[in-house]
């Protein structure tokens, strides 16, 4: 299906989501709503069209490095992939060379294409520290998540501020030690 087939059919679907909540798709203020929510949708999820493996591996270069590569701090918005609504926050991302490091700016990029379909936090930190592991083969590699979700604050439970926090592991950072020093590191 190309761009235009899918703008037409979430098109269509957001007129009769539209219907079904008691709203009419012909008042002034929504007659442009469904075509600016099917692109909308179409650029928040562009990331199924783009791989991250690749990503990183369009910029690997051979160096005898073999301590912590870290970058923190790098922003991310995303979409629960349960109820639509979206979460953000920041990922810190380390790993260990082993024979080849990446340029730096295609980690954010790799998290960028990660973040850009729906997601749960869970799977997307893994998918973060597998999709380095994978390029890579560094001797570690160790990703940290942390989002506030508006499927806490804007529904259900109804808790602002709340932010949750995952991490994903291999190779050395299995070692508490290691771990403590990448978080120690984040922290500051």
């Amino acid at each position: 299906m190309n761009r235009e087939e899918k703008i037409e059919l979430l098109k269509d679907t957001c007129k009769k989501s539209l219907e079904a909540i008691g709203e009419d798709p012909q008042r002034e203020g929504l007659q442009r709503t469904p075509e600016r929510l099917a692109r909308t949708f179409l650029e928040l999820t562009r990331g199924y069209a783009m791989d991250p493996v690749a990503t990183l591996q369009s910029a690997v270069f051979h160096e005898e490095y073999d301590q912590m590569v870290v970058v923190k701090d790098i922003e991310f918005y995303s979409l629960c992939e349960h109820h639509i609504l979206p979460f953000f926050g920041k990922v810190h991302v380390a790993y260990i060379p082993n024979g080849n490091i990446v340029g730096l700016s295609k980690i954010p990029r790799m998290v960028d294409i990660f973040s850009h379909r729906l997601q749960v936090q869970e799977h997307l930190t893994k998918q973060i520290c597998d999709c380095l592991q994978q390029a890579l083969n560094p001797l570690g590699a160790i990703v940290v998540v942390e989002a506030q979700h508006m499927c806490i604050q804007m529904r259900g439970i109804e808790k602002q501020g709340s932010v949750t926090q995952t991490m994903y592991y291999t190779g050395v950072f299995e070692n508490t030690e290691k771990r403590k020093e990448f978080l120690s590191l984040i922290r500051n």
